[in-house]
């Protein structure tokens, strides 16, 4: 009975951890980011990603919020510098399943090949995307923190923006707050 109670446990545990973004965060722990009050993108490097122009506006939109709501102020003369790359990797899922036609039956020479029933394979593909954000000291260009979320991408034209706040709000949860 308890087993039953908890399928629909497990279910809910895979059904968040197929639309999770996985995040890995580092920065130089010399620096003190307390000085830093404003920042402005690095025209170059978002100008070098290689996404639809839709798509930039959105992870721009979503990175001046995140950063806005941290009080970090946008800047013609910055304390930093935001810098972006992307990635991404088609995954392929393959799975067999064989049913059975039966129990089959003993041979004492090892297994009956015709226990076996039926099989099929389902073959699905899915994209992982890959989000870098750097931020880097406008002085001199120097790498302070950097942040990377990699998840599955949709391309459902409803659930995009959604998705991408979620990528930058993940990766930017852990960098610091004035």
């Amino acid at each position: 009975m308890k087993l039953f109670k908890l399928i629909p446990l497990l279910f809910l545990f895979v059904l968040a951890s197929c639309s999770s973004v996985q995040v890995s965060t580092d920065y130089d722990n010399t620096v003190n980011f307390n000085e830093f009050k404003t920042y402005a993108f690095m025209k170059d490097g978002v100008d070098k990603i290689n996404i639809s122009d839709l798509d930039k506006k959105r992870i721009l939109k979503a990175i001046d919020e995140e950063l806005t709501a941290k009080g970090y102020t946008k800047s013609d003369n910055p304390d930093l510098v935001i810098n972006l790359f992307t990635d991404a990797k088609q995954i392929v899922n393959v799975n067999s399943y064989y049913g059975g036609w039966g129990y089959g039956y003993y041979r004492p020479w090892g297994w009956n090949p015709w226990m076996m029933g039926p099989g099929y394979q389902s073959v699905s593909t899915s994209t992982q995307g890959i989000l870098y954000i750097d931020v880097l000291k406008a002085a001199n260009k120097e790498l302070i923190w950097q942040g990377k979320g990699s998840g599955y991408l949709t391309s459902k034209q409803s659930k995009k923006d959604e998705r991408i706040k979620e990528f930058v709000s993940k990766v930017l949860e852990t960098f610091p707050t004035k």
